[in-house]
C-alpha cells in the first residue's frame, strides 16, 4: 500500500489540472464542484461553477434565490434534481449552520442531495477528515489494481468497494489522497484503452497482469430502456406562444416545455389533432398548422425521448384553459424560463 501511496502522490503532483475548487477548497466549493460534476465532464463543468460562484458566492445566497433561477443557470447539465436539491441542501445549511456546511460526515450526509460520496469529499478535501470517496474514477481503478470482479452497481459490490478504499486511503492527508485517486482514473486510468505502457502503477495492477483491464469494473445489465413519444403542441403566433411549467413526478420538475400529447408510438397529424390532450388545449378555438418538426431524440439515462413539434397558429388568446402550470409566455421572454436541453434544442434549431 506504501508503494502505490508514494507513486500515486508523485503522479498527482506532476498530472493534476489547476481548478478553483482545488487552489482554494473552500467548503462550498468542494461541495458545488462535487455536485455539478456528477454526471458531468470537468470541462463543461467549470464553467457552470465559475457562473453559480459569480452569481452567489456563498451558502447563503445561494439559499436565498429562488428555485427557478438556479435551475435556469444549471440549465444544460441535466439531471435537474441535483439542481433542486443544491437549493434545499442551501436552505437546510442556513437554517441548521448558519449558513456553513458542517465539519462532520455524519451531518454531511443527512442534508438534502448529499449522499456518502459528496460527504466523503467535502469531509476530505475541505475538512482533512478521513472519509474515503468512492466515484466512477474510483471503482475503476481499485477493480484494476485489485482485479475485482463484483459488480459495482450491487450492494455487495458497494460494501466491496468501500472497504477497500477506506484501507487504501492515506489518513494523515485524506483530500489529497481521494483527489489524487479520482484524477488518476480520470485522466490515467481512463474507461476504454488506456496506456498501460506509461502507468506508474502497473508494476502493481493485478488487470494487467491478468490481461482483463478492458474487462474492469464489472456492472450489471440494468433495465430495459424506455421510450417515449412527444407530440409537442407549439401553439401561438410570432409574438408569443403557450409553455407549461413541468410539475413534481416526472423528468425534468420545475423546467418549462410546451403542451405535449405523449403516447408509447408515434402518432399521425390526424391522431394528434383528435387526441383529448388537443381538444382540451384548443377548445374549439381555430387554428392553422404551420410546420411539423424533423424527429428530436433526446436519450436519458433510462429513457429515450423522440419529440415532434407541432406548430400551431391560432387567432384567439383568450385564456385556453384554466390551470396554473399553462401561461402565455412573450416570444422576447422565452429565454428567461429553465427548459430542458431538448426545448433548447428545438429553439434553436
Amino acid at each position: 500500500m506504501d508503494e502505490i501511496h508514494s507513486e500515486l502522490v508523485r503522479w498527482f503532483r506532476d498530472h493534476q489540472r489547476e481548478l478553483p475548487w482545488r487552489s482554494h477548497p473552500l467548503p462550498y466549493y468542494v461541495w458545488l464542484s462535487e455536485v455539478i460534476l456528477q454526471q458531468t465532464r470537468v470541462s463543461q463543468g467549470l464553467d457552470y461553477f465559475n457562473r453559480f460562484v459569480e452569481r452567489w458566492p456563498s451558502v447563503a445566497e445561494l439559499a436565498a434565490a429562488s428555485e427557478e433561477e438556479v435551475l435556469k443557470l444549471w440549465q444544460g447539465l441535466g439531471y435537474y434534481s441535483r439542481a433542486r436539491n443544491l437549493h434545499r441542501c442551501a436552505r437546510e445549511v442556513v437554517r441548521l449552520y448558519g449558513g456553513e456546511l458542517p465539519a462532520d460526515y455524519q451531518r454531511l450526509v443527512k442534508l438534502p442531495g448529499i449522499g456518502p460520496y459528496t460527504a466523503a469529499a467535502i469531509a476530505s478535501i475541505a475538512f482533512g477528515l478521513p472519509h474515503a470517496v468512492v466515484d466512477g474514477n474510483v471503482y475503476r481503478v481499485l477493480s484494476r489494481l485489485f482485479d475485482i470482479d463484483t459488480p459495482i452497481n450491487t450492494d455487495e459490490g458497494v460494501k466491496v468497494f468501500a472497504l477497500l478504499a477506506d484501507e487504501l486511503l492515506d489518513r494523515e492527508h485524506p483530500g489529497r489522497h481521494n483527489q489524487a485517486m479520482m484524477e488518476f482514473g480520470a485522466l490515467q486510468c481512463v474507461p476504454k484503452n488506456p496506456d498501460c505502457s506509461a502507468c506508474p502503477l502497473q508494476p502493481h495492477c493485478l488487470a494487467f497482469g491478468h490481461h482483463s483491464v478492458a474487462d474492469r469494473p464489472v456492472k450489471e445489465k440494468r433495465l430495459k430502456v424506455r421510450t417515449r413519444y412527444f407530440h409537442y403542441l407549439v401553439v401561438g403566433d410570432a409574438h408569443r406562444h403557450y409553455m407549461r411549467r413541468r410539475e413534481a413526478g416526472d423528468i425534468w420538475q420545475g423546467l418549462y416545455d410546451f403542451p405535449c400529447v405523449e403516447r408509447d408510438q408515434p402518432l399521425t397529424l390526424d391522431e394528434v389533432t383528435e387526441s383529448p390532450e388537443f381538444r382540451h388545449l384548443l377548445q374549439d378555438r381555430a387554428f392553422e398548422i404551420t410546420s411539423i418538426s424533423p424527429q428530436f431524440t433526446h436519450k436519458l439515462t433510462h429513457q429515450t425521448l423522440i419529440a415532434t413539434f407541432v406548430e400551431i397558429k391560432i387567432f384567439d388568446f383568450s385564456p385556453i384553459i384554466q390551470e396554473n402550470n399553462i401561461l402565455l409566455v412573450p416570444e422576447n421572454e422565452m429565454g428567461s424560463y429553465p427548459i430542458p436541453k431538448l426545448i433548447d434544442n428545438y429553439l434553436n434549431s
